[in-house]
């Protein structure tokens, strides 16, 4: 949402420079009209502003400011794709956001739309320039502004977790991981204490074992012993007696 919010104002900075040269815009769009022998129809489309500067320009200060409403159109385009993925969408969201992707088409008929207070940009046009030419083109970033604005008060309103992670993750992901934590604890419930004990009973057995085998052993070392008549006291050589 940061980044989000970023853009916007990098927009609205560049919106403010291009709202002051907006006799400059005026100008530039009657020149190219001019050249393209297209004095009648309104100013209605995006791709018909592009036209113009790509087929009917004849100056750089015309080029400079065409490109730069172009520019700041783009600009707009990319953060509404950016939306979707900051947020799934709820009904309200995605509204605001369709008719953003409507606006920003190229070929969208823009002559009916025009920006109301406070927005003041179809007033510095003349009554015959904002009825039949240029109040929608005029008005067309503006209302796009309102309507992105709009979209991030709805969405600062939802809760947190049904905001995506910009970077790449989303929020499913986030919300699944405290709930795994106590799987992956049970796997290592079982106290330290409990593996010693397991540990030293069967150490104990073992010895017990080889003690007991010790023990056997010896027992039947005597027993052989026995068994082949051999004396239990101290050997005497043979001698003879006194």
């Amino acid at each position: 949402m940061n980044e989000v919010k970023e853009a916007l104002r990098n927009i609205e900075q560049n919106y403010k420079l291009f709202l002051q040269q907006q006799f400059t815009f005026i100008g530039a769009l009657q020149h190219t009209r001019e050249n393209a022998h297209d004095m009648i129809r309104p100013v209605a489309s995006i791709g018909q502003v592009q036209s113009y500067m790509d087929h009917h320009c004849n100056n750089s200060t015309d080029r400079r400011i065409l490109n730069m409403f172009l520019n700041i159109c783009n600009d707009l385009s990319k953060l509404c794709h950016k939306l979707e993925t900051v947020h799934a969408g709820n009904s309200t969201t995605n509204a605001i956001l369709e008719r953003c992707k409507l606006l920003l088409s190229h070929s969208n008929d823009l002559s009916t739309i025009q920006a109301k207070y406070p927005h003041d940009v179809v007033n510095h046009l003349s009554c015959h320039e904002a009825k039949n030419h240029y109040g929608g083109v005029v008005s067309l970033i503006p209302i796009v502004l309102d309507c992105v604005k709009e979209w991030v008060t709805h969405t600062e309103k939802l809760p947190r977790h049904m905001l995506c992670n910009v970077s790449g993750g989303s929020a499913v992901s986030e919300k699944r991981a405290p709930q795994d934590a106590p799987a992956r604890a049970a796997i290592s419930q079982t106290p330290p204490s409990v593996h010693l004990e397991a540990q030293t009973s069967l150490s104990n057995k073992d010895n017990v074992q080889v003690q007991g085998s010790k023990h056997v052993q010896k027992k039947h070392l005597n027993d052989t012993e026995n068994h082949s008549g051999k004396l239990k006291g101290p050997w005497k050589p043979p001698g003879r007696h006194a």
